[in-house]
């Protein structure tokens, strides 16, 4: 992952209020994953850099939410929205090499390997991500 969950209030708050000129300008979009019955915070996605070719997807996850399919939720939602309110034509989602579970949110949504990244933490690899309406479609079919 290459965001740092902050360590405290405070960094956090310093954190999403460098987020808000970029919202504002619509070039991205932070949506908060939160749980139907009572409202807790599970994470956050992402949809960064609308106005580029490249439109990228992220995903955050509370660690003790893991493997209960909330990323994959949020990923195709947020997809699906994209392509269809937005006309987004395809993703980029980059992930770490060895985060099996994130990788498998992109595989789930059409996406193939396009690139390796080497980072100061990992090695990532980016997925290509297609229209969402296209294979919501398909899928009718």
């Amino acid at each position: 992952m290459s965001w740092e969950p902050p360590a405290n209030r405070d960094d956090f708050d310093r954190i999403w209020l460098s987020w808000l000129p970029t919202i504002a300008e619509g070039t991205d979009f932070v949506f908060a994953i939160r749980q139907r019955d009572d409202g807790n915070f599970l994470g956050l996605a992402g949809l960064h850099r609308i106005r580029n070719a490249s439109v990228e997807l992220g995903i955050w996850i509370r660690e003790d939410f893991h493997k209960q399919r909330f990323g994959r939720e949020a990923v195709g939602l947020v997809a699906r929205w994209a392509s269809l309110a937005l006309g987004v034509e395809s993703f980029t989602y980059p992930v770490a090499e060895q985060n099996y579970s994130s990788r498998r949110i992109a595989e789930s949504l059409g996406g193939v390997i396009v690139e390796r990244r080497e980072t100061q933490k990992y090695t990532s690899v980016i997925y290509q991500i297609p229209n969402q309406s296209a294979l919501d479609q398909e899928r009718k079919m």
